[in-house]
């Protein structure tokens, strides 16, 4: 394996395994690699001769200063689990590497992107969108792999790639769960012993609250799944919205799509928690 820190570097070494005929695909993440990362690792290194990880926290996704100081930083211990798990290069940049200049473009990313996080975290999603692009243009990957738990940064990076003409295959792979249900995230590291014994109530709710679709409207469904988290002293429900797959546009009837997802963040203490089912 061979940790790169210079775009140019990369794009010479990936030019020489292009030249051989070798497919090549790219887990993009911030670093504090779990087990969720591994399995799209996992997945890449299955499905093409070369996988590239890149590990960058992108200050430009971030609208919350303090959020971008407190994400973990760990590269020497992520480099050795995608050692282990077959990764063939780790791109490392700088903050100055990937951003030489300020990057000014504005991403007209439509409806995907301003429902659910869009409207809470302004300008999250036009930072996603210019990391991502600048990732694909230096690795130029067959296909890039991206995991469901942040189901709705999917359908933008989909729109930016539908955009831009990029020629990528976009890989969704499923939720990482713990034994306990709770979806791997790299946050999940800053929760105290008691909020992380609560945590798991998130992913259980949503699973009960599958069985109330056949005789629940989409509102019960909501009001259900809002109240028992509310409830719960640590926990404060965000938002929880039932949106069509595709769209991520909100359905106010199960009739309205073939794709019902919830997708729901919820506050357990000070750290923000995502997760989604499917109906």
């Amino acid at each position: 394996m061979i940790v790169v820190e210079k775009k140019q570097e990369l794009k010479e070494y990936l030019a020489a395994e292009r030249q051989q005929g070798k497919h090549i695909g790219l887990v993009p993440t911030m670093g504090a690699l779990h087990q969720g990362h591994l399995s799209l690792v996992k997945r890449c290194v299955e499905e093409n001769e070369v996988c590239v990880v890149s590990v960058f926290v992108n200050p430009t996704q971030f609208n919350d200063k303090h959020d971008l100081e407190t994400y973990p930083r760990t590269l020497e211990a992520d480099c050795a689990l995608l050692e282990k798990a077959g990764c063939t290069y780790v791109f490392a940049p700088s903050v100055e590497e990937m951003y030489p200049e300020p990057d000014t473009r504005q991403f007209c990313l439509g409806p995907v992107a301003e429902v659910m996080e869009g409207p809470r975290r302004p300008g999250h999603f036009n930072g996603v969108a210019q990391v991502v692009s600048k990732l694909f243009y230096i690795v130029e990957p067959d296909r890039a792999y991206f995991g469901e738990k942040d189901f709705q940064q999917i359908a933008v990076v989909r729109e930016m790639v539908r955009q831009l003409r990029i020629p990528v295959e976009i890989v969704a792979c499923p939720i990482q769960r713990e034994a306990d249900g709770l979806a791997l995230s790299s946050r999940n590291v800053r929760l105290t012993p008691a909020q992380r014994q609560e945590a798991p109530l998130i992913a259980r709710t949503l699973k009960e609250s599958v069985a109330l679709v056949k005789e629940k409207s989409v509102e019960e469904v909501k009001r259900f799944v809002c109240d028992t988290l509310n409830a719960n002293p640590v926990m404060e429900v965000e938002y929880f919205e039932i949106v069509d797959g595709h769209t991520m546009q909100p359905i106010a009837d199960w009739k309205d799509t073939d794709y019902p997802v919830g997708c729901i963040t919820v506050y357990c203490g000070e750290v923000r928690l995502i997760d989604n089912i499917k109906y």
